[in-house]
């Protein structure tokens, strides 16, 4: 589950991360009124309004059909208003998002971090995450950080470090050490980075996060060091220890299909293709996209109806895979183990009547315990409903299916 920067640095916050202070407003009046609110705290005169969304890259995005970026800095407090008015209900493009965007919900207004002083300010990446090849947790860093990261990583490699931690003994100071060492630092900024990187290990561990990413991470002029900005993904699984951080989840950042789909226990990721696919078991959803890819066509999703598959949620993934038009053919490939094949396919054929209308032709594969009857259930039913008990069989009829919709 992601997380929003100003949920992000709240969490983080908790742990003794220092970072940049700012508040959350929904309209451009609240934005004012934080920034009034950041002005009697710190005495700051110049803030920053940083657009939400769950993407990366909203500095170098802007606002749909103007010049706005996704974060700007504002001097007055009219520009405050303005910036977060041309912000909020709009949709930021970014990288990320691609062209389509997300809309601006919420904006945060921010302190300026990169206030004068007697040192050189100067930006890091910093990150925390699992290395599943090596069953330890990394930290990754670079003293290159800041907007053009993704350029360092592939023009500079040998810039990017890696810190590995045994997660039986944790982050040991000396590793902190090296790490500021390898970053260039000196003196209180050293001492500085060292602090800022237990603390972001122990939010890491806290928070049972799958990721903390830091970029930039800001050395101050003072020598401080400022998580300027903030990402934090938590782990799914572990959510049930943490219902305090379940609260948070954003759905309207989500997709729409994807959150129905989760209502209904189902596990769901839409994807670019045209042939939607629904099975039992991640493994079996993994070959046959690859299935449908040696076919000709192009996944649409990643549908898991779990291990009992009844007629209700074989009915209501078809609903959730039939919202995309894109879809050209919907692939079920069942294998019946704990579940008999012909149950599964009396569900789908009472989910195909239940629904009505069904635009596109759907080939159903079952294969296990009573595939044969369930392959003359689905040819007896007079449905649009393709049967098949082979893999090679299945595909071949993909392939026929798209070649028909093309001609």
């Amino acid at each position: 589950m992601n997380l929003h920067e100003y949920q992000a640095k709240e969490l983080l916050a908790r742990f003794g991360t220092r970072v940049q202070r700012g508040y959350v407003a929904s309209t451009a009046d609240e934005a004012v009124e934080a920034a009034l609110r950041l002005q009697q705290e710190t005495g700051t005169s110049v803030w920053v309004v940083k657009a939400q969304i769950h993407a990366g890259g909203r500095g170098k995005g802007t606002i749909e059909g103007t010049d706005q970026r996704g974060v700007s800095l504002a001097k007055t407090l009219d520009e405050v208003r303005r910036i977060a008015a041309a912000m909020l209900g709009k949709r930021l493009i970014t990288l990320q998002t691609g062209p389509v965007g997300k809309i601006v919900h919420k904006v945060f207004v921010a302190e300026d971090a990169y206030k004068p002083g007697p040192g050189q300010p100067q930006e890091f990446y910093i990150s925390v995450l699992l290395d599943r090849q090596r069953s330890r947790n990394v930290i990754v860093y670079s003293p290159q950080g800041g907007v053009n990261i993704e350029e360092v990583a592939e023009k500079t490699p040998h810039l990017i470090f890696r810190e590995w931690i045994d997660p039986a003994v944790g982050l040991q100071p000396f590793q902190g050490r090296r790490v500021a060492f390898n970053l260039g630092l000196s003196g209180e900024a050293f001492k500085n980075m060292t602090a800022f990187l237990s603390a972001l290990y122990k939010a890491y561990m806290g928070l049972d996060a799958s990721l903390i990413e830091i970029n930039p991470a800001l050395k101050a002029a003072d020598g401080s060091v400022i998580a300027v900005d903030a990402k934090v993904a938590l782990d799914d699984n572990a959510l049930p220890r943490h219902p305090e951080l379940a609260a948070l989840r954003d759905i309207l950042e989500e997709d729409p299909m994807e959150v129905e789909a989760a209502r209904h226990h189902l596990n769901f990721i839409k994807l670019d293709g045209n042939v939607g696919c629904m099975v039992n078991g991640a493994g079996l959803a993994m070959a046959t996209m690859d299935m449908i890819k040696l076919s000709g066509g192009q996944p649409a999703n990643f549908l898991d109806v779990g291990g009992t598959a009844d007629a209700k949620r074989v009915e209501e993934a078809f609903r959730i895979i039939l919202q995309d038009p894109n879809v050209r053919a919907i692939l079920v490939n069942i294998f019946g183990g704990i579940v008999r094949c012909d149950r599964v396919a009396q569900g789908i054929v009472d989910a195909y009547r239940n629904i009505g209308h069904i635009p596109v032709p759907i080939i159903v594969r079952l294969q296990g315990t009573n595939a044969e009857e369930a392959k003359k259930i689905i040819e007896e039913s007079g449905l649009r409903v393709l049967a098949a008990t082979e893999l090679e069989e299945a595909a071949r009829k993909v392939q026929e299916v798209l070649a028909q919709k093309v001609a």
